[in-house]
């Protein structure tokens, strides 16, 4: 990969821009007429995309997560999922070990701060995205929901673990139960979003943070952040393979193919246990 000063061309992957802005990478979502849904091509151009920035090492002194368009990311590319459960039900959830924890994992062990930015909708995978950074910057207009248990499934991308983190073991649990959308504000009174700045506006306060952060002491950053993670008491891996294992039974049940075909109907789902 090459990289390139902010406004060049820097590196792209389908559905993902990387470019250089100093010692910051930038890292942008680029499906913005589908709301940033995670496509193959996305799930896999970011993952290269941050594994670029941990090959680059020392040159990158922090990373901003953003996205093009009026929304963040609203998870997971539900008509590819769908097409995935006719085609071959029994490996539809096979992704998730092979893309999804893999990017998780990329996200989380950056030794540099990661900085998102939040604009429009934050639903799902996309949600656990987001939770992966460091700082968390959020357009007023954005909303928020955990979306799983819509769907009849129950977390990935390391929700089950990060939501808790970020806002308490009780909320998170009835965040993700109730699969109910919250706003920016309500975000920020939980700790969940760090900063709410006027709309548009998200992407311009992440690179201004994420400039701050790359201009610090950032040995001090990584080891700081290893720190945190290991005093967090959670096995990552274990919790991703939880996650998967729990997704692909549940990826089984009539209650979640039926709940995406609902979806995709413009219907409300019904729900059976079944």
């Amino acid at each position: 990969m090459v990289t390139g000063e902010e406004g060049s061309a820097g590196t792209e992957q389908p559905g993902v821009g990387y470019t250089r802005d100093g010692a910051v990478a930038v890292i942008t979502l680029q499906r913005p007429k589908v709301r940033n849904a995670l496509d193959v091509h996305l799930r896999c151009g970011l993952l290269a995309a941050v594994r670029q920035a941990h090959h680059e090492g020392r040159q990158v002194g922090a990373v901003l997560l953003t996205a093009q368009g009026d929304h963040f990311c609203v998870g997971q590319d539900l008509k590819e999922h769908a097409q995935a459960l006719e085609d071959e039900p029994t490996t539809a959830f096979a992704l998730l070990r092979a893309e999804y924890n893999p990017l998780v994992e990329a996200l989380h062990t950056l030794p540099c701060p990661l900085v998102v930015a939040i604009e429009g909708s934050c639903v799902g995978a996309g949600l656990g995205l987001a939770l992966c950074g460091d700082v968390r910057v959020a357009g007023q207009s954005a909303r928020f929901t955990t979306a799983f248990t819509a769907i009849g499934l129950a977390a990935d991308s390391g929700l089950s673990a990060t939501l808790a983190q970020a806002v308490g073991p009780s909320r998170a649990t009835a965040l993700a139960l109730l699969a109910e959308r919250f706003g920016a504000e309500e975000a920020h009174r939980w700790g969940l979003v760090h900063r709410v700045v006027a709309d548009g506006s998200a992407h311009a306060e992440g690179l201004v943070l994420a400039r701050r952060l790359a201009a610090g002491p950032t040995g001090a950053y990584a080891e700081l952040k290893s720190l945190l993670r290991a005093a967090e008491g959670q096995d990552l891996k274990a919790v991703l393979d939880r996650e998967a294992a729990a997704q692909e039974r549940l990826g089984a049940t009539e209650d979640h193919r039926g709940a995406v075909r609902a979806f995709l109907a413009g219907q409300q789902p019904s729900f059976s246990g079944h």
